[in-house]
């Protein structure tokens, strides 16, 4: 047996055991999660939208784009809900895998269920399946693969997706298997769309869930991919690596799903930042810090958190949830870094500014060694006559350092707010997603 074959097999084992009622209610949430931060994603990029609708004139359908009010074809719904689910890199994620998990997966599982009108509980026992898939080979890989210029959501979130789906709507065994082959020589995504004030980086989300619908499609109509796309000196392994006899890791890596490993973000910038804002966040509040006492404030960290993360010249809003010395300012400042802390009026705020170019983001090498397993900061904050510091190495979000139930509901009102849902509707969502025999089209028809 191949690797690539190995590594099938492993995912057809998950697919087929019963799923934990404790893993079940994490995908609950985890969905709960992707519609809001989708809602809010499509309202906080609604004049790029308006242009795009403009140019496009996209063809009407019966699925619902998430947060747009529009039906329309399944392949432009598949893309734009990629689009708006990472438009504010509030997605989830995780740290060990470097990898956003449910916004490709869902992105493509919300249309397709419309399309074969699927149950919640079907569709998530699914995105389970995918999240093992995607999380298994970016920690595979990792972080090689990232200091290679690859985005794991844009290639490995291509293989979970596309697998998820093919469970979902009940794929032969050999159907599933050229699906997951198409997948693997689909695989991409540039971490160039992090740099120099890019607004791309929901693209590779976007263009991911239509990688994945395609492999989707090519499986179905008889396309047969390789007996091993991911090894050889061609293969996944070697492209995405250089390495062709990468080990494949275990699924349910130290004994827990991979969807339980997943972080829900507290604050509205890239995972990398959140250390460091957590940590200015409690030093403001625990000491009164106020910004025209700060001389200088440094952020150590691990060394891939630095490049790519470290710029003080903010562009716009998707430049700002970037950087750390941006994030840090905000959190120092207003005691948040929430939607409204990267609007385009706080970035044009003259005491956001000045403080941010008061940042300095270094490598730490014991933090380098750690990572990825911990992605840790430390804080210190220099003022006229003292100095503060905070270590963070598990912020809140993390499965280590959950929210609270009260804390989620409040985060998910706070989204579906921002993106101009309904309350009743919202509210009726938030109950529906553990109704016993409801449909994903029921779920979203407000949406």
């Amino acid at each position: 047996m191949n690797v690539s074959q190995s590594f099938f097999y492993e995912i057809d084992k998950i697919a087929h055991q019963e799923i934990p009622s404790a893993v079940m209610a994490r995908a609950r949430r985890s969905l709960l999660d992707y519609l809001a931060v989708t809602c809010a994603g499509t309202a906080f990029q609604k004049d790029k939208l308006k242009n795009y609708f403009g140019f496009v004139c996209p063809e009407a359908g019966g699925f619902k784009a998430i947060g747009t009010g529009k039906k329309l074809a399944l392949k432009e719904v598949v893309f734009l809900n990629g689009l708006n689910a990472h438009a504010l890199d509030f997605d989830d994620g995780t740290n060990s895998g470097i990898i956003h998990l449910g916004s490709p997966i869902f992105s493509l599982l919300l249309p397709l269920s419309q399309r074969y009108n699927t149950g919640i509980e079907e569709m998530l026992k699914a995105a389970i399946v995918g999240y093992e898939a995607s999380y298994t080979l970016a920690v595979s890989i990792q972080p090689q693969h990232k200091a290679l210029g690859f985005h794991a959501t844009g290639t490995c979130g291509t293989i979970g997706a596309t697998l998820a789906a093919a469970y979902m709507l009940g794929f032969t065994e050999e159907e599933r298997y050229q699906a997951f082959a198409t997948a693997c020589v689909s695989a991409s995504g540039m971490l160039k769309v992090l740099d120099d004030g890019s607004e791309l980086k929901p693209y590779n989300v976007a263009k991911t869930a239509l990688l994945s619908l395609t492999s989707l499609q090519l499986a179905k109509a008889g396309f047969k991919g390789h007996v091993d796309p991911m090894g050889g000196y061609r293969g996944f392994l070697k492209m995405m690596t250089g390495d062709e006899h990468t080990p494949i890791k275990s699924t349910l890596l130290n004994g827990t799903y991979a969807i339980m490993k997943s972080y829900t973000k507290p604050y509205a910038s890239c995972r990398y930042t959140h250390p460091p804002v957590e940590a200015a966040i409690h030093l403001r509040n625990q000491f009164g810090l106020k910004p025209e006492a700060i001389e200088k404030i440094k952020v150590e960290t691990y060394s891939l958190a630095v490049s790519g993360h470290d710029h003080t010249d903010i562009a716009s809003p998707y430049s700002a949830k970037m950087s750390t010395p941006y994030s840090t300012a905000v959190a120092l400042i207003y005691g948040k870094a929430g939607l409204k802390e990267f609007e385009q009026a706080c970035l044009t705020d003259v005491t956001v500014k000045a403080l941010t170019n008061k940042v300095e983001v270094v490598s730490d090498e014991e933090m380098s060694r750690i990572f990825p397993e911990k992605q840790s900061a430390m804080l210190t904050v220099m003022t006229h006559d003292n100095t503060y510091s905070e270590r963070v190495d598990f912020p809140k979000g993390e499965p280590e350092n959950p929210m609270s139930e009260e804390e989620f509901r409040g985060r998910y009102e706070d989204l579906m707010t921002y993106g101009q849902v309904d309350r009743a509707a919202f509210e009726a969502i938030y109950k529906m997603v553990s109704k016993p025999n409801a449909k994903v089209s029921e779920l979203i028809k407000d949406l």
